[in-house]
């Protein structure tokens, strides 16, 4: 062999090693965003009842959908959207169980966020913005945590001590934590809740043995019925500037305007296909995920190819039956504990975002976010509208909420 040729084959050979250790250090960056997403979006199926594979695996081709949509430039991950949980009670309450009237309601959401994606488009996102004021979309955000607070109460009084310990584990690393540590509070707080259980004796494990490692995921057909569409859809008037916050966070992080380009019509669009995806396939709605723009902060790798190696490992965590199986043996207190520091700081983020956007808090706004709060919070109120094809519906809640909070804010601040 010539030198050169010599020459040529080392050089390849070092490309190629180059090449492989950048390949693991981003599949080891893709495990951290996996932990670190991974203990809330599964948290969403286990309150609800949803599968929490499918869920994994609705996260993982929902994130993938996403960067195809987005041109594959934003690094973001979708996971299960906690905004939903309330509503999707509410549904699975009223349909005996069957989930699957959720999901309907669920494809009907990522259908509206399309149509948001194209409204957005075509009219610009200022006037977009002046349908969600911080006036309605905060009260909104609290209404959400509030509702669901009652239920995190009920769970963690099947045993209060385990409850104590998971959720003050949650809080200590939140507040004392730094660093990445304090990204797995989450994770951290349930194991060791987890942990507590077992040496209670309150954890039977046998499904876990009895269970095959890979199997087919619980995929699940949606139904569609125009009361569940009614109670569901409308949560995504108050997930939009949700939304708006993620995206442009992220692009703070990395330093590039994402609502410039790929544009907020796509990432919408994206977010919409995700949570459309997911209804179909038996699992939660899709969001944008603070958790990973939070480990993208710490580590400040932002290639986005990080994030679509952690939607494939989320998709094969899924299909790993052992792993579901284990996590349906997670104690009901464990979660509500965990689920008490939650659903409280989603009502501080409605408060936080009203004190950021400093509303002006004269008697216009502060009636527009009574009313919102009133009509949010009531179980006994509520508006009945007859449909000729279909039985009556009646719309309550945080559905109502938002169209009052909307219609009552252009009446009043005109």
């Amino acid at each position: 062999m010539s030198q050169k040729a010599l020459d040529l084959s080392l050089s390849n050979s070092k490309q190629n090693l180059s090449h492989s250790i950048q390949t693991i250090k981003k599949i080891f960056l893709g495990m951290q965003h996996l932990v670190a997403m991974f203990g809330a979006t599964v948290l969403v199926p286990i309150l609800t009842g949803f599968d929490p594979s499918v869920a994994l695996i609705s996260a993982g081709v929902g994130t993938l959908i996403f960067h195809f949509v987005t041109k594959g430039v934003v690094p973001v991950f979708l996971g299960s959207s906690f905004a939903f949980i309330p509503v999707i009670l509410t549904v699975k309450e009223l349909y005996n169980g069957d989930l699957s009237y959720a999901q309907g309601g669920i494809v009907v959401a990522g259908i509206l966020y399309m149509i948001m994606s194209f409204l957005v488009r075509k009219f610009g996102i200022d006037k977009i913005k002046g349908y969600f004021p911080a006036q309605v979309t905060g009260p909104m955000i609290v209404v959400i945590g509030l509702n669901l607070v009652p239920v995190a109460f009920n769970m963690a009084s099947n045993n209060y001590l385990v409850a104590s310990i998971t959720l003050v584990t949650a809080l200590s690393i939140n507040f004392l934590g730094k660093g990445f540590l304090k990204q797995l509070s989450i994770l951290t707080a349930v194991v060791l809740g987890y942990a507590v259980s077992v040496t209670m004796g309150i954890v039977d494990n046998t499904i876990v043995r009895e269970a095959m490692w890979f199997s087919m995921p619980n995929l699940n057909a949606p139904k569609f019925d125009i009361g569940a569409i009614a109670i569901i859809s409308p949560v995504v008037l108050a997930v939009f500037m949700e939304h708006i916050g993620d995206i442009t966070t992220n692009g703070a992080v990395v330093g590039k305007d994402f609502i410039e380009n790929p544009g907020l019509n796509r990432t919408l669009l994206g977010d919409g296909l995700a949570t459309m995806m997911a209804g179909f396939l038996g699992g939660p709605a899709n969001t944008t995920y603070g958790e990973n723009t939070g480990v993208l902060a710490i580590t400040k790798a932002y290639d986005p190819s990080i994030l679509r190696i952690t939607a494939v490992l989320a998709i094969i965590l899924g299909c790993i039956n052992k792993v579901g199986t284990f996590l349906q043996t997670i104690p009901v207190p464990v979660m509500g504990g965990i689920s008490l520091m939650l659903f409280s700081m989603i009502s501080l983020i409605g408060i936080k975002t009203i004190k950021n956007s400093e509303v002006n808090l004269d008697i216009k706004n502060i009636i527009i976010m009574g009313v919102i709060l009133f009509v949010g919070l009531s179980s006994n109120f509520g508006l009945s509208i007859g449909i000729p094809i279909t039985s009556t519906v009646k719309i309550t809640g945080l559905s109502l909420a938002a169209i009052i909070g909307i219609i009552l804010n252009k009446l009043i601040n005109r």
